[in-house]
């Protein structure tokens, strides 16, 4: 889950950059590498403009941060065979990822950032690991 100051200006993103981030998105989910890419078949991803009020609650964001990602659901490094399933997600939010990275390049490489972040955490890589990993 990466964590940043809200912006003061809000911009609403049009249909256009709605589907070109929708593409960005695609293109990194297609170019992670395996094994890794098989984890993908245990995790929906989905894109949401901002996170929900449950969502900021959940992970303690405060008024002024926003996420440009974030995991729900349990890793494979902590599922017991006796758990109940649990439907895990990753969540990509549209809104902080285009105002923080203007640039299509920049804005790019930090959807595949977060991607990798993100699914990192389904694989049980804890967020200290992925600093020393340059992922964050």
């Amino acid at each position: 889950m990466a964590k940043r100051p809200r912006g003061s200006a809000r911009r609403r993103t049009s249909g256009g950059a709605a589907a070109r981030f929708e593409e960005l998105v695609g293109r990194a989910i297609d170019s992670i590498p395996e094994p890794f890419a098989r984890a993908l078949d245990e995790v929906a991803i989905v894109i949401e403009a901002e996170p929900s009020m449950t969502q900021r609650r959940e992970t303690g964001l405060a008024r002024d941060e926003e996420l440009y990602g974030l995991y729900e659901g349990v890793s494979r490094t902590e599922y017991g065979a006796d758990w109940a399933f649990v439907p895990n997600k990753i969540t990509l939010f549209r809104t902080a990822l285009i105002e923080d990275f203007p640039d299509p390049a920049e804005l790019e490489h930090e959807v595949w950032i977060t991607v990798i972040h993100e699914l990192a955490h389904h694989m049980g890589i804890p967020e200290a690991r992925l600093h020393e990993l340059g992922v964050d």
